[in-house]
């Protein structure tokens, strides 16, 4: 997926390793992550040893977790615990910024 919508600057930032893009921008105690997703992406039920949030800018998240799915679009801040397990999908083109706290 094209993340010409990010700035220069942004799209200058090292490219994160894994099952998505994202552009990395790495903080003490904590990974920022600039991460677009095509539609169609899912991403199966998982955990992550970071606390995580993130902002939507563009498309729209469906997460799920303890059996409800929740919409967030553009402009829509998220957060999950540490550990939380959770999936995701993604019907539409999505960016989001996302950060992961150690």
């Amino acid at each position: 997926m094209s993340q010409e919508h990010f700035p220069e600057l942004i799209r200058q930032l090292p490219e994160f390793e894994g099952p998505f893009d994202a552009y990395r921008l790495a903080a003490s105690d904590c990974d920022v992550l600039f991460a677009s997703y095509p539609a169609g992406t899912s991403i199966e039920p998982h955990t992550h040893e970071t606390r995580n949030c993130g902002v939507i800018t563009r498309g729209e998240l469906f997460l799920i977790r303890n059996g409800e799915k929740t919409r967030y679009g553009v402009g829509d801040w998220y957060y999950l615990d540490a550990n939380e397990e959770h999936a995701a999908r993604f019907e539409t083109d999505t960016s989001e910024i996302e950060f992961w706290f150690a």
